[in-house]
């Protein structure tokens, strides 16, 4: 592929500003561009010029039908198809007007809604998001929308990101003028993903019940090799899957999503793909068509995508960096300390916003990251721990420090980086040094979100980003107008809430006790950090921001929960479904071939001793194995019988399930370790790890 085939590629199958631009009526192009700078409704008649030349567009593409994508509350995308065809008398006529853009009516009924529709009330509707570039794809002209109830309520993740979206922008530009900066009427929120997945042969995964219906491995012995010699962190790609890279790549780009960086991750089979920042509400639809493309592409080449946050115990989960900063419409980035960061108004009331927003709502930040799979990634030596703080680095927490002190700063410009070989250049050091432990890290000009799951939406993580600051720019506001100098606001936020700021080991059992000592939540378990949505202070927060209602809150930590109990109810039916009918007679088995053996020795006056205390061993870890799954059995029966409480059930689920299951998977472990390979039911973490 040429440089110009390579440039050509890129956006060749979205519906983007260049397509409109040359396919449109000026005053078309103009009207649609001016609604979205002013966030004003675009009129049914432009809608439906758009519509035409979209038609036309996609129907150039190849495509036969359109579709609705939109993303419900069961963290998956959604998709019905409808044919542009459409029957007239005995012929047919291409149908697609400004109507069918603009709105669609799916059934609501079947989708999570935490309690806003009664079942038999199934009306839906789709909206068409004209923030959100359509594109074409498998035949079909792909329409990003929203997907909200019959009385308004939202049923999707993107319409409350894009109610925060607005209001951030109207609260930061309002903060921003105040502040002197005139020339600002815009502040738009920009998001660049980073996401980790691993990949396994497809032969091996359709081997494994539990990684079909749960995406991660329930049972498996650690490999005599693991990640220990941290020899596939940026090693060599495995020519197959560069394979699989390469078409990834190139199909991203044809959907203008912009892939930059490609690389090997730490654990044996895991890599990772980080794509240039975006607008917020973009990025959260690029993501979600990168995940698909993903799964579909790795089939191509023999390959299975495992996007869980934990697929293999005791390796490296996978997490989804969400690098999140703030720009004007005059370009300038909030969170770019510049080359006077103590002089940078705009900036330290930002970045002193933010402190005090993560501070005051940590248990909201640890919400959105909260999920039964990123449970297990979370805490661990690979991963951010449960309790929120943010890395600021050196330089920042010395303005932080002169700001609080009321003294000059420590001035240090021109840090050179030099490595002492005298022929290699020098270049200027960044504002920080990389804490890859902390949760929330400033890496120079944005903030990295490294605690989010790997399967995780980016929508509802950046909904409660920009509803933090927003809230805490509206109070800074509000103080200013009353009187109060900006800059002692600034120096009042950080000195308030610079408890939150961490900046050594956060991996560190020192570092539990310190935050303790700090008053900072260590909320462990995700059924704990669903509660937050049931406070006061945090619905009266989305309220005052015209987010999310009481009822739409309420609606989400019901789903939460269910969602939490029913993938717990869904592995442990797969664990005893593969103990009792793959692992235990396989087992037994080899220990019937054993029993043969060491009778046929002791009828030879041979020596039989070693193999009936190795009997005696596996049928002893057989009984434990045996019971551990009639007590799992048990536990799941227990937690049927509690009815209309969500939350007792998945406490339930929380506290004895998922011992039993754990306990359970120690014993099937260990005996995986006794059992002839060649009886052994399954591919081995060895042969899904290192057969490639």
């Amino acid at each position: 592929m040429d440089m110009n085939e390579l440039i050509s590629l890129y956006g060749s199958n979205t519906f983007n500003d260049e397509v409109m631009k040359e396919r449109l009526p000026f005053s078309t192009y103009k009207e649609f561009h001016d609604s979205l700078e002013k966030g004003e409704t675009l009129s049914k008649e432009c809608a439906s010029v758009i519509a035409n030349a979209m038609k036309i567009w996609a129907l150039e593409k190849g495509a036969t039908h359109f579709t609705h994508w939109f993303t419900p509350l069961n963290g998956r995308s959604a998709e019905k198809h409808d044919a542009f065809l459409l029957p007239e008398k005995d012929k047919a006529i291409l149908d697609f007007n400004g109507k069918l853009l603009r709105k669609g009516e799916p059934d609501a009924s079947s989708f999570p809604t935490g309690g806003l529709r009664a079942t038999f009330e199934a009306r839906g509707y789709t909206s068409w998001d004209c923030t959100s570039p359509a594109f074409v794809k498998d035949g079909s002209l792909y329409i990003p929308t929203l997907f909200c109830s019959y009385n308004g309520e939202s049923l999707d993740d993107k319409t409350p990101l894009l109610k925060s979206c607005d209001c951030l922008s109207k609260i930061a530009t309002n903060l921003l003028n105040l502040l002197g900066y005139k020339e600002v009427n815009k502040v738009t929120p920009y998001v660049g993903g980073e996401q980790e997945y691993f990949l396994i042969k497809e032969e091996l995964f359709q081997k494994r019940l539990d990684l079909k219906l749960t995406g991660r491995t329930l049972f498996g012995a650690p490999p005599s090799k693991g990640q220990e010699m941290n020899d596939h962190y940026f090693a060599s790609i495995d020519k197959n899957v560069s394979s699989f890279m390469k078409e990834l790549d190139r199909e991203l780009w044809k959907f203008q999503i912009p892939s930059k960086t490609k690389h090997n991750e730490v654990a044996p089979c895991q890599h990772e793909i980080a794509c240039v920042y975006t607008k917020a509400n973009i990025a959260c639809d690029n993501n979600n068509l990168l995940m698909s493309l993903m799964q579909e592409i790795a089939k191509n080449h023999g390959l299975r995508c495992l996007l869980h946050e934990k697929p293999f115990n005791k390796l490296n989960g996978s997490g989804k960096h969400n690098n999140w900063s703030l720009m004007t419409n005059n370009g300038i980035n909030l969170f770019n300390p510049g080359k006077e960061p103590s002089n940078n108004l705009a900036f330290l009331a930002s970045l002193s916003c933010l402190i005090k927003g993560i501070d005051e709502y940590q248990d909201l930040l640890r919400l959105s990251i909260a999920t039964a799979g990123n449970d297990r990634r979370l805490g661990g030596y690979e991963a951010p721990p449960f309790i929120i703080s943010i890395f600021l680095g050196n330089e920042i927490n010395d303005i932080i420090d002169s700001i609080i002190l009321n003294k000059q700063v420590r001035k240090d410009d021109n840090v050179r980086f030099k490595t002492g070989v005298k022929v290699i250049p020098d270049f200027k050091k960044d504002h920080t040094d990389r804490n890859r432990t902390s949760p929330f890290a400033f890496t120079g000009n944005k903030f990295e979100f490294r605690g989010v799951g790997s399967s995780l939406s980016l929508a509802f993580i950046n909904t409660i980003l920009n509803a933090i600051i927003a809230f805490e720019m509206k109070e800074m506001t509000d103080e200013i107008q009353k009187g109060n100098k900006p800059l002692d606001v600034i120096r009042k936020f950080f000195l308030e809430h610079r408890r939150i700021i961490f900046e050594g080991d956060s991996y560190s059992l020192k570092w539990k006790e310190e935050a303790k000592n700090r008053g900072l939540l260590n909320i462990t378990n995700c059924v704990d950090a669903f509660k937050c949505l049931k406070e006061k202070r945090i619905i009266e927060l989305f309220e005052s921001l015209g987010i999310y209602s009481e009822v739409e809150l309420n609606s989400r930590y019901q789903i939460m929960l269910n969602n939490y109990s029913n993938t717990i109810k869904v592995e442990a039916s797969t664990s005893i479904k593969m103990a009792r009918n793959q692992i235990y007679p396989s087992s037994i088995r080899y220990l019937n071939e054993l029993l043969e053996t060491s009778n046929n020795l002791k009828k030879n006056n041979i020596d039989n001793i070693f193999l009936l205390e190795q009997i005696k061993e596996l049928s002893i870890l057989l009984s434990k194995m045996y019971n551990d799954v009639n007590l799992l059995e048990e536990s799941l029966e227990k937690v049927e019988q509690i009815k209309d409480d969500s939350f007792k059930k998945a406490s339930f689920f929380k506290d004895e399930v998922i011992k039993n299951m754990d306990s359970l998977r120690e014993i099937v472990d260990l005996v995986e370790t006794k059992v002839d390979k060649s009886l052994w039911p399954l591919p081995t973490y060895s042969d899904l790890l290192f057969d490639m």
